[in-house]
């Protein structure tokens, strides 16, 4: 993964701002309330639900959304609205796409949600398609490519450049619309009507190579029947990727696979099963006909999107895992500084080390003092849990095998490789981050997590030793739960501990 160019070591992050805001998505398949706390860099999620109302497909013959669909949407807006209401949310933004905005009496359906008090923002489809690359881009921020945001009814592709969006367009080539295109036409409709649509695009050449970012609650669930059958072994969509050949293979995999069959796929929803082999049909013919590079999954589209839109400069330009694990280490430690000292304390240990590792390895220190309030016996299992299963953007799946490797030997989870992660990143690798573990854990038992023992000491090496200096005035706290973890640390360099006052 590209190195985040404004990442600093010790930087202090913003704090989010208070007050809790919601995001309603009325989308062509579903209409969804997201409420997130705070307008932060990465604000934390406090409840997500989804609700199939299906308005894409529920149109009588002139094009107007039928009254039963309207009533079902207005029920479930006067309940999305209510929650909101009793979780204290004191922003509330509301958006409607392709279903909404190309129905006859799209205007009536908004006039009926401003009367219940909730103002809709009708978005054009290039607004749907710059949201879902902010969106990519709030959690990605090195992402460089093409977004493709796939709804019920429409397809957004957006080029994203430099952190910015560069060019964006939007088809009426939903996964709903598929069934329609192969009734209406002859073999190849599809692929004709990619190529249409493609066909005016000047930049499209541009992206020939690029990653691809997928965005939508199709392609996501195509995402996890292929994590589903490669057994993989993170179950995290955000960021999983995928090589390009696999969109074809996925809609072979599909024409031979029966529903009941992808019903036993982890948190599939089964409304998306029956759209699945007509949004692999789409992936593949973008993957081909733009001759794309990798595949890689989002997390976040256009509902983050619009929280990003409003962020000011500076706050974009914030880390989102550094501010993320910032404000968890800040959650749930006990000395809110404790993850920048300790970080910079282990820093001359690795001195040799990549850019993107010492991010990594700052993240992981901003975390070290997360597993105090956790049973002693399961504190490593903690760290196993809060690295592999948090809600953390900026990094893939390697990342967070080398973050819970070293959170599991901190916590006391031994000094061995923890065979669950090769698959994720390579021996040496989770070799390496259980010797930041290590440091964390000597670092840590040195000064009980207080800043002063941190401050007036030091590590580093001298030809065969690993030498630990520590301040004439702090000698007494040099006990053998501290040399202990110091010939540890020593050992798995191949060194010898040696202390020293200075």
């Amino acid at each position: 993964m590209a190195v985040f160019p404004l990442f600093r070591q010790g930087e202090r992050e913003a704090a989010p701002e208070s007050g809790r805001v919601a995001v309603i998505d009325i989308g062509s398949n579903s209409i969804r309330l997201v409420v997130f706390d705070g307008h932060g860099r990465i604000p934390s999620l406090l409840f997500n639900e989804k609700i199939m109302v299906g308005l894409g497909n529920r149109r009588d013959d002139d094009g107007a959304l039928s009254d039963a669909a309207i009533a079902d949407a207005m029920a479930t807006l006067r309940r999305f609205r209510k929650l909101a209401s009793a979780m204290h949310v004191t922003d509330m933004r509301a958006v409607a796409t392709a279903a909404v905005r190309e129905a006859r009496n799209g205007a009536d359906f908004l006039d009926q949600a401003a009367a219940l008090g909730l103002p809709v923002r009708l978005l054009s489809g290039d607004d749907e398609g710059e949201l879902a690359a902010l969106g990519v881009l709030s959690a990605i921020p090195s992402a460089e490519g093409l977004v493709g945001d796939l709804g019920g009814g429409s397809l957004e592709l957006t080029r994203i450049a430099d952190g910015a969006v560069r060019d964006v367009v939007s088809f009426p080539l939903g996964v709903l619309r598929v069934a329609e295109l192969r009734e209406n036409g002859k073999k190849g409709a599809l692929k004709r009507a990619v190529a249409k649509a493609l066909k005016p695009l000047d930049w499209a050449s541009q992206c020939a190579g690029r990653p691809f970012y997928l965005v939508g609650g199709s392609w996501r669930a195509l995402a996890r029947v292929d994590m589903h059958r490669t057994k993989f072994a993170l179950p995290i969509i955000h960021h999983y990727t995928m090589r390009p050949e696999r969109a074809a293979t996925l809609v072979n995999l599909l024409a031979h696979t029966e529903p009941a069959r992808l019903r036993q796929v982890p948190s599939l929803a089964s409304g998306r099963i029956a759209n699945l082999p007509d949004g692999a049909a789409i992936l593949a013919q973008l993957v081909k006909q733009l001759r794309l590079g990798e595949i890689i999954v989002s997390g976040y589209g256009l509902r983050e999107g619009l929280l990003y839109e409003q962020l000011d400069a500076e706050t974009r330009a914030l880390d989102p895992l550094i501010a993320a694990t910032r404000e968890e280490g800040e959650r749930q430690g006990r000395f809110p500084e404790h993850g920048d000292l300790l970080d910079r304390w282990i820093a001359p240990l690795f001195r040799d080390e990549a850019p993107a590792d010492r991010r990594i390895r700052f993240a992981t220190c901003l975390l070290a003092d997360t597993g105090w309030r956790a049973h002693p016996g399961f504190r490593a299992e903690r760290g196993l849990e809060m690295a592999l299963h948090g809600n953390w953007v900026g990094i893939e799946a390697s990342g967070r095998g080398k973050m819970a490797q070293a959170l599991f030997t901190s916590f006391g989870g031994g000094t061995g490789v923890v065979d669950e992660l090769v698959s994720l990143c390579g021996s040496g690798e989770l070799e390496r981050a259980a010797r930041w573990g290590l440091a964390m854990r000597l670092g840590q038992r040195l000064s009980g997590g207080a800043a002063g023992p941190l401050e007036l000491s030091r590590i580093s090496f001298a030809g065969d030793n690993l030498v630990l200096c520590v301040d004439r005035a702090d000698a007494e706290l040099y006990g053998e739960p501290v040399a202990k973890r110091h010939r540890q640390l020593a050992s798995a360099f191949g060194k010898t501990a040696k202390f020293a006052l200075t």
